[in-house]
């Protein structure tokens, strides 16, 4: 779990402390069993109890502009820990509605957004597509006018909760401009036009899938904002949960040297605890290192966007580029101190190495975030 020390540092309040303690006794107790072979049911299940709890009020506010980055990062953080998909079907309540939380109208918010706060309706983000993953500005998804009503046509790929979301917030091209001529969209799963066109198998499982279009109308005042805001919007969004990406990469690393360190005290080797051996020293120290820089990144970017900050650009991009890789290290190194073990499907680390991957992919890749990095800073 989250050291004392850690929480002790000055971006957080009392408040902050509270919460974070308060999730955790949670996690312990929370009556979720998972199954790999059905990780759709696992995470409607978290969603519920999570809901039920009163926990997803970190994600989905019902206030207007009542994002805590922090409490939301501390919350993937501790969830993460203890679960890969408790972490995911947290954070998708929070990135399906992050738009209505920010841009939607009163009516929006009143409609959409207390039952997925209650963990009553499941929430979906659809911003990727085949040909426009990291370059939002290609999308092909259209949206034309026709009297009251928009009409979608067009393939989203790669989307989280794919089938089991009840809602979700599409971009759309409503103009041929590139960034400028994006629309954001809500979308309900029982919308004529709507489908579930394939589902998709990751090394590490999750809901995920392509959604498809075909002649799907949506009322106009079903629209996110004004006609052509849809990138900003979005991208104001990532820039509030891009962070929290990097909390989760933490809370997996966490994990990942908690388990590498109560393993390399109680193995034996040569007669006496891994421990002892330098190399495993050397590694430790490694992990420890890329844990707390991971850390330290990450709340210096919630606590900036919290202090005020209208964007967070280059620090959030910092925050998730190095908080996914590290974790990425920590649990491969993890995975090379257990042994054997570490590539025997059922063990904790194991599983570690295999959720950590996607991290460094959704949300805007590495490689993405080292060019918004170099362009923040060159500027």
């Amino acid at each position: 779990m989250i050291p004392q020390r850690d929480l002790d540092w000055p971006f957080f309040d009392d408040g902050h402390r509270d919460f974070a303690r308060e999730l955790e006794r949670w996690t312990l107790e929370a009556p979720v069993v998972e199954d790999e072979r059905d990780a759709a049911a696992g995470v409607v299940a978290w969603v519920r109890a999570l809901g039920e709890a009163g926990r997803l009020s970190a994600c989905v506010p019902l206030a207007q502009g009542g994002f805590d980055v922090r409490r939301l990062c501390l919350a993937r953080e501790v969830l993460a820990y203890r679960s890969a998909l408790a972490d995911f079907a947290f954070a998708m309540q929070g990135l399906g509605t992050g738009a209505i939380s920010l841009f939607g109208s009163d009516e929006q918010r009143d409609v959409f957004l207390p039952p997925v706060s209650r963990g009553e309706r499941l929430a979906g983000f659809a911003l990727s597509e085949r040909e426009a993953g990291s370059d939002v500005a290609a999308i092909a998804t259209t949206a034309r006018r026709e009297g009251d009503a928009y009409v979608l046509d067009g393939e989203k790929a790669w989307i989280s909760n794919a089938g089991i979301a009840d809602t979700y917030v599409v971009f759309a091209r409503t103009a041929p401009a590139a960034a400028k001529g994006l629309s954001a969209f809500i979308v309900t799963s029982q919308t004529p036009g709507f489908s579930v066109a394939e589902t998709v198998e990751t090394i590490s499982p999750h809901p995920l899938g392509t959604l498809r279009f075909a002649n799907c109308r949506v009322p106009v005042s079903h629209r996110i904002g004004e006609e052509g805001r849809g990138f900003a919007i979005a991208m104001a969004t990532l820039d509030v949960f891009r962070s929290t990406v990097g909390a989760a990469a933490l809370g997996f690393a966490r994990r990942a040297l908690d388990e590498s360190v109560a393993h390399a005290k109680r193995r034996e080797l040569f007669g006496a605890p891994l421990a002892e051996l330098q190399l495993t020293q050397a590694a430790i120290a490694d992990m420890a290192t890329d844990v707390d820089a991971s850390a330290l990144l990450v709340y210096r970017a919630a606590w900036t966007k919290d202090a005020g900050s209208e964007r967070v650009t280059r620090e959030a991009a910092m925050a998730k580029m190095f908080a996914t890789e590290a974790a990425g290290r920590v649990c491969d190194r993890a995975v090379q101190l257990f042994g054997a073990r570490g590539v025997t499907r059922g063990e904790v680390v194991e599983r570690l190495y295999r959720d950590v991957r996607a991290l460094r992919i959704y949300e805007g890749a590495s490689e993405v975030q080292r060019i918004v990095i170099a362009r923040q800073t060159l500027a």
